[in-house]
């Protein structure tokens, strides 16, 4: 899937899922997107009677995002986890952890 403009909140990002997709944004399925740098995702899922936003920032490296022709991928709960926690999937290579002392 490609980047998205990371200025879109919830109601873009259900749009999106929708239009662009052709994807159900009410179904319980985790939508996951990222930005041109590969350093932040959003993930959009509808939970019972709402929209649930959660947000990763990287402060350093990039997500090793999928590559490939279809604009969706499915992947498992623990692939998700690992792509979040940094890790190649190609590779299977986590991202440096980071042990800040302060918020700057």
């Amino acid at each position: 899937m490609a980047p998205i403009d990371f200025r879109l909140q919830i109601n873009g990002l259900a749009i999106r899922v929708q239009e662009s997709l052709g994807l159900n944004p009410l179904s319980e399925h985790l939508h996951v997107f990222t930005n041109r740098r590969y350093n932040r995702i959003k993930i959009l899922m509808w939970a019972r009677n709402g929209f649930v936003w959660w947000q990763k920032r990287l402060e350093r490296d990039r997500f090793h995002w999928p590559r490939g022709e279809s604009a969706t991928v499915s992947m498992t709960g623990q692939e998700l986890n690992w792509l979040l926690d940094g890790f190649d999937l190609r590779q299977r290579r986590p991202h440096a952890r980071l042990a800040y002392q302060y918020v700057v």
